[in-house]
């Protein structure tokens, strides 16, 4: 186990590389990954070396400048046809986290829209990455303090449970649900988090609650099936949850077993708040039966390490998201404040590509 530190940056640009925090190998191990080609960014959004939507995006805007990078052309026209394709390589990595296609549009509407040689317009696009790398610290702390203002007034100090892990991780830095939680122990209003493990990947047992430990805020680990226990103790006075993709009337997308919860909190009168920045809000789509639905690779529910945990001959299904109805959400939160899911149009005006 290394030692802890209270700042944590999954996505870095230094040195004319890209080092990213290995997630899988926490929390026993923090070890960073070099990125120097976009094939290598691919592979490392694919196998979740960096996960969670926000991060997603800022990492495919690196990859979208590594990619063009080695691009070997004098000619614009030839340079654009290329960065296409770059483009085409990263969106096929994560289905779900429209972050991702957001970032490579934004890249590539850039250097359609730069004027000047091919050196010119690499050059404007690793500011560019840079710049979505620096916008989402900025965004994520906004929603961490536009989240504070809506939580529960009562009791004075809080307890809030999370689901999979929306921190620092997940983002350039500070976090979606993480961060509405950061800013509320900042201010004083936090008891406690509760996190769930999060089957089958254990994201919130592995990453979540290494997070909360680096900085010293009190978590307590619960597997999933605990939530409702929990709720009827009167041991939870509010989720916040991320998403990976949200749809104009405010469905959500989010890891597997959110809907469950939100369920779960609509039961038991707990408000359920979604935090996510507004890039992951796809005004494209009216409802989240069109959002599509990462499966991902069985051996995640039937192996842990080296044991086997079923029989042979079981058959398996593992998405890795569910879509949760606007209807149990009691506000969404982004950085330009939180309202509720039918009044998200009115931030439809604020989202630029």
């Amino acid at each position: 186990m290394t030692s802890t530190t209270s700042q944590v940056y999954p996505v870095i640009w230094q040195d004319d590389r890209v080092l990213l925090i290995e997630q899988n190998r926490l929390p026993n191990e923090y070890t960073m990954v070099e990125i120097t080609c976009c094939d290598d960014m691919a592979h490392a959004i694919k196998t979740m070396i960096v996960r969670g939507a926000p991060a997603i995006g800022v990492a495919a805007a690196y990859g979208m400048y590594l990619g063009a990078r080695d691009i070997q052309t004098e000619s614009r026209d030839e340079f654009l046809n290329q960065l296409e394709k770059i483009g085409e390589t990263l969106a096929q990595t994560r289905p779900t986290a429209v972050n991702l296609f957001w970032a490579i549009q934004r890249m590539l509407n850039t250097a359609r829209q730069t004027l000047g040689p091919v050196e010119y317009l690499k050059s404007v696009l690793l500011d560019t990455a840079k710049n979505i790398n620096s916008e989402d610290i900025q965004t994520c702390q906004a929603i961490g303090d536009k989240g504070l203002e809506v939580l529960p007034a009562n009791p004075e100090k809080l307890t809030i449970l999370t689901h999979c892990n929306a921190g620092a991780l997940a983002t350039a830095g500070y976090g979606t649900a993480l961060g509405v939680v950061r800013s509320a122990w900042k201010s004083g209003r936090l008891e406690r988090v509760y996190a769930d493990e999060t089957r089958p990947r254990l994201q919130g047992a592995k990453l979540t609650a290494w997070e909360c430990v680096q900085e010293g805020i009190p978590v307590t680990l619960i597997t999933d099936n605990m939530a409702a226990h929990c709720m009827k103790k009167g041991l939870i006075h509010a989720v916040v949850v991320g998403a990976d993709r949200i749809a104009a009337n405010g469905d959500t997308a989010n890891k597997i077993g959110t809907y469950s919860l939100a369920l779960v909190a609509k039961a038991h009168k707990v408000p359920f708040f979604v935090a996510a920045p507004l890039s992951t809000i796809d005004f494209s789509i009216s409802d989240g039966s069109q959002i599509p639905i990462e499966e991902r690779d069985p051996v995640e529910i039937y192996k842990v390490g080296n044991t086997m945990l079923t029989a042979e001959g079981v058959e398996f299904y593992n998405p890795a998201f569910d879509v949760t109805p606007a209807e149990l959400i009691a506000a969404i939160i982004t950085e330009y404040g939180a309202v509720a899911p039918a009044e998200l149009q009115q931030f439809q005006v604020k989202q630029v590509v």
